[in-house]
């Protein structure tokens, strides 16, 4: 489905991708673990076109990415959650989705599904975006994502800086997006967030993915979490 093949990626001068290379199984949530750095965040914005790799290829259902526009990218099914949500904080609700909506041109039964899984919305369509809490905005950027009937979705720290009852609903979330079809690409920073969802979990260090094993490995032994991670057991 989505093939990265050693790509390259710099800001300016400064290489921060190097030789990066990932294979992302169609049905799976895939989730990215490492350090502050690691270069987590730039292999979502080169898959989305937002840092063009210098070299190498990011192949999705056989399309090279790298030669496309950004703004092309999310026309072929990719969802992009990014840090920070990125809501139009003076729009309402409804209108936020709308904007998801118009990337793809979906029709009502899209934004009836994105609504279907995180429901509290529904109340809230009339309501200012940036009035909303935290784990609120969360929800309404995910769905917004969904607005585009994605076949893959990129979620960058979805659960940053929320209570754990929030992190909760939009971890279940994550995995009844699975169950509607849904292939993710989860990065984060929580390893009690990821080992509950996760199907494989790939470790990123200095740029370059230095192992990928199924989670029922790390649950048996946490010693490459401690190692990428630095997370004790």
């Amino acid at each position: 489905m989505l093939d990265i093949r050693d790509i390259d990626c710099f800001y300016g001068a400064a290489q921060v991708l190097r030789a990066f290379a990932l294979k992302l199984e169609a049905g799976e949530i895939l989730c990215l673990l490492g350090r502050n750095g690691a270069g987590k965040t730039t292999a979502l914005k080169a898959i989305m076109g937002l840092v063009p790799p210098k070299s190498g290829q990011i192949l999705f259902d056989g399309t090279d990415l790298g030669k496309l526009a950004a703004h092309q990218v999310p026309r072929l099914g990719i969802g992009y959650v990014p840090q920070g949500r990125r809501l139009f904080s003076e729009l309402t609700v409804i209108e936020n989705l709308r904007i998801g909506l118009m990337t793809r041109n979906s029709g009502p039964q899209v934004l009836d599904r994105a609504l279907a899984v995180f429901p509290l919305l529904k109340e809230r369509l009339g309501q200012r975006a940036g009035t909303m809490s935290g784990g609120e905005q969360q929800m309404l950027a995910m769905a917004r994502a969904l607005c585009i009937d994605p076949k893959v979705l990129l979620l960058d720290e979805p659960t940053e800086g929320l209570m754990p009852a929030m992190i909760a609903r939009i971890r279940q979330s994550v995995i009844d997006l699975k169950a509607q079809g849904v292939t993710t690409i989860l990065v984060e920073q929580r390893v009690d967030a990821v080992l509950p969802v996760a199907d494989r979990v790939a470790f990123v260090e200095n740029g370059r993915v230095t192992a990928t094993v199924a989670v029922g490995e790390l649950k048996a032994s946490r010693q490459m979490i401690d190692r990428y991670v630095g997370v004790g057991t």
